[in-house]
């Protein structure tokens, strides 16, 4: 065992020296079930993901002037090229304490027809405006004349580092996200809207993981993309292990002044989208949905009063469901098969939260107000002690 925690953190100096952020799997952290190709919603075949992260200044905080601890996060079903091209979809608040823009419609019609935003939680009115009028710059209804849309923006709060009531996420930000938007590999921690938040006590952010799952003849994935500022410290469990509570005296969030908020211990909130290839209708989505607390629970959070937790889940197959005028015909995978995929969003849930608090950096915001990031070496050595550490 010594020796493999000694092949761990060689691991970790180097994914480091090579500028490459080391993942919860490279730590020895145990998960259950197999993972994509990039262990990303993005295994998804289509689904793209860009960030515009800022960060700027230090000290005193001025409101309109910083320090600046924000960003925006573009979630496309299908990828921005597609354009008009309505996915499958539905929602579930755990508790409300938040907002996701658009979601009624979403549930009333049965499809997503827009990408996902995420950002702060004072800065959706913008990035929901500056994605309308993208939509009329890139003529995203293909020539349609007499178009509505309700843009899908979700947020959570990064008061404690950011000067969020500067307001500064401004169109070209959004507009940053959506032209970096791509497949394959993507960040984690602080970035896009994730920027500023943080989890259960430690530095959050961004995480993303998926999973793959058969079903009779036919492999299907499963990926989920966090958004996680949420919990406390105490309540932090990490493949079972109690981790909060044995670091309760390490790295302790700092708070040199208070933002212009009212914050207890264990506020704050987290988005999660999950994405399928799976042909589920509106209804078995809202049933994937419904499974996501599962995973955020696997990590001690509880959804407290002043938690917003949002969550939406949609589906890429049926490619030619949405129809203005014309009959469809469509997919539907039976109830009765759908339990792998239920397990599966469970899984990626959990170890996209703690990919997140992984890549998350230690990050000093206004005041000097200051987020450690978790210990990866103290982390290691907890497993070890619970005898819960891969080999």
């Amino acid at each position: 065992m010594k020796r493999s925690i000694v092949f761990i953190l060689l691991i970790l100096n180097l994914s480091i020296a090579y500028g490459q952020k080391p993942r919860a799997r490279d730590l020895g952290v145990p998960f259950n079930g197999t993972t994509g190709q990039f262990n990303a919603i993005t295994d998804v075949k289509g689904v793209e993901v860009g960030y515009s992260t800022i960060i700027s200044g230090s000290g005193e905080n001025i409101v309109g002037k910083g320090p600046v601890r924000t960003g925006v996060t573009a979630i496309f079903p299908r990828g921005k090229a597609q354009k008009f091209s309505p996915v499958f979809a539905n929602w579930y608040s755990l508790n409300g304490n938040g907002e996701m823009t658009g979601t009624t419609w979403v549930t009333e019609s049965g499809f997503l027809e827009t990408p996902i935003m995420i950002t702060n939680t004072n800065s959706v009115g913008v990035v929901r405006d500056a994605v309308l009028k993208w939509y009329v710059d890139t003529d995203w209804y293909n020539g349609e004349e007499w178009w509505y849309t309700y843009p899908v923006v979700g947020e959570t709060y990064d008061g404690f580092l950011n000067d969020i009531y500067g307001f500064h996420v401004k169109e070209e930000h959004v507009l940053e996200a959506i032209e970096n938007a791509t497949s394959g590999k993507i960040a984690e921690g602080n970035v896009g809207g994730g920027t500023g938040m943080m989890c259960l006590g430690f530095k959050g952010g961004t995480g993303t993981s998926s999973r793959i799952v058969k079903v009779k003849d036919s492999s299907y994935t499963i990926g989920a993309l966090v958004q996680a500022n949420f919990g406390r410290k105490s309540s932090l469990t990490i493949a079972g292990v109690p981790v909060g509570r044995e670091l309760m005296d390490t790295l302790n969030n700092e708070l040199k002044l208070p933002p212009q908020s009212y914050r207890k211990e264990g506020d704050g909130s987290i988005i999660v989208v999950v994405a399928t290839d799976a042909p589920l209708l509106p209804h078995q989505l809202k049933r994937i949905a419904h499974r996501v607390p599962l995973g955020i629970g696997n990590t001690g959070g509880y959804a407290s009063n002043g938690s917003g937790d949002i969550f939406i889940a949609f589906s890429t197959a049926n490619p030619d469901a949405f129809q203005r005028y014309d009959l469809s015909e469509v997919e539907m995978l039976p109830n009765d098969l759908i339990d792998p995929l239920l397990e599966a969003t469970v899984q990626a849930v959990e170890e996209a939260i703690i990919n997140a608090m992984i890549a998350a950096e230690t990050m000093e915001g206004i005041n000097g107000n200051k987020s450690y990031a978790l210990p990866h070496g103290l982390l290691v050595e907890v497993l070890k002690k619970y005898n819960r550490l891969n080999d």
